[in-house]
């Protein structure tokens, strides 16, 4: 067994932790309400396109960055409403051509970008 590999790894784990940025409880609690807002007044609505032109979708897209963290966390729940602004927000899609229309292997793919990112853990 290498103890040396064990010893390690709790010194780079502080160093990670510190490089993510702590998401400003206020900008948490505005993602919330808009978030719950959207959910509430689309519920019903088959078309996932007109969802997110919904104006508290639009809103929570114009927050930018900051909120990547929370939307990848609301992905694992609600795998299908966050894709779009996911890609909207960070200008990327780690979606692969095979994974397109499997919902939970785009959102797969979503959180492994973030893993890799430094978003999520």
């Amino acid at each position: 067994m290498n103890h040396n590999t064990k010893l390690t790894e709790p010194e780079n784990s502080p160093q990670l932790s510190e490089q993510k940025p702590k998401l400003d409880p206020e900008i948490a609690r505005k993602f919330s309400i808009l978030a719950d807002k959207w959910e509430t007044e689309v519920a019903g609505m088959s078309s996932t396109a007109r969802m997110s032109q919904h104006p508290a979708y639009q809103e929570i897209i114009q927050m930018g960055t900051e909120i990547v963290p929370l939307l990848l966390k609301e992905l694992q729940q609600n795998p299908l409403y966050w894709l779009s602004a996911l890609q909207e927000i960070t200008g990327e899609n780690p979606i692969k051509p095979e994974q397109r229309g499997r919902i939970k292997q785009m959102a797969t793919a979503w959180l492994e970008w973030g893993k890799e990112r430094g978003y999520t853990e």
